[in-house]
């Protein structure tokens, strides 16, 4: 029987943190492009940034592809095509294990990163402090569950968080599977839809900004002072090979 605690949690809150998600993308493009931007640091110290940002970036795509193939594909549709449930398990607990550790470790060395050096420190705003927080533990609670859900408790998101995920977006969602989820499952579900009705208003919008538009663009042809018409006169020795000019 679903109560209407479980109601609230598991079909309330996600709606109306996709709404917030939703709507706060439109209303920040529209009436905040300049701030449409990851506010980069690099000017301020680079040596730390070349290190934690490629750690976290491909440590969180992996982690969200993890996601994607975890959530987004019933369990029925890999073992139709010969994935086992063991095989399953044992490539997803190897794999999310080694994206969540490189995530952590990516995480750990931004935010050491941005907490000691003092011009990024400076340059920090509150939200960006409650977004890392927020980030945090839905990585943590979500490595977690990775290690311990798949190896100490056995519990089979796919046949619970799973499927209440996916009905959420065929508006059939099935409040009661989260309710029967371990409390660290619930926990990660609700950090991370938190983490979706903040994403407007933090910097984590620059990742619907990616440069694909850089694949075809033209060059960009640069031309150096000396060509311009009327220019001064040019400096000896440095005469273009088989270029006459006229006296």
């Amino acid at each position: 029987m679903t109560t209407t605690p479980d109601l609230v949690l598991w079909v309330v809150v996600p709606y109306a943190c996709l709404a917030v998600f939703a709507v706060g993308h439109f209303w920040r493009y529209r009436y905040d492009k300049f701030g449409w931007t990851t506010l980069s640091s690099q000017l301020y110290e680079s040596r730390l940034l070349r290190w934690g940002s490629p750690l976290f970036h491909f440590g969180i795509l992996a982690v969200f592809l993890g996601h994607v193939m975890g959530l987004g594909i019933p369990k029925r549709w890999t073992e139709a095509i010969g994935v086992s449930q063991a095989l399953y398990h044992f490539t997803a607990v190897g794999i999310g294990a080694v994206a969540g550790f490189c995530t952590v470790v990516g995480m750990a060395i931004l935010i050491y990163r941005r907490r000691t050096v003092g011009p990024v420190f400076s340059a920090t705003t509150r939200m960006d402090k409650f977004m890392y927080l927020v980030l945090a533990v839905v990585i943590l609670l979500g490595l977690s569950n990775t290690v311990a859900g798949n190896i100490i408790g056995h519990y089979d998101y796919r046949e619970g968080v799973s499927v209440w995920f996916r009905g959420i977006f065929r508006f059939d969602p099935h409040p009661e599977l989260m309710a029967q989820a371990p409390l660290t499952f619930q926990a990660h579900g609700l950090a991370a839809f938190l983490l979706f009705a903040l994403w407007p208003f933090t910097r984590l919008v620059h990742v619907f900004s990616a440069p694909v538009g850089y694949l075809w663009r033209p060059y960009i042809v640069y031309r150096s002072r000396e060509d311009r018409l009327g220019g001064g006169a040019r400096r000896r020795g440095w005469d273009r090979v088989g270029e006459r000019y006229r006296r």
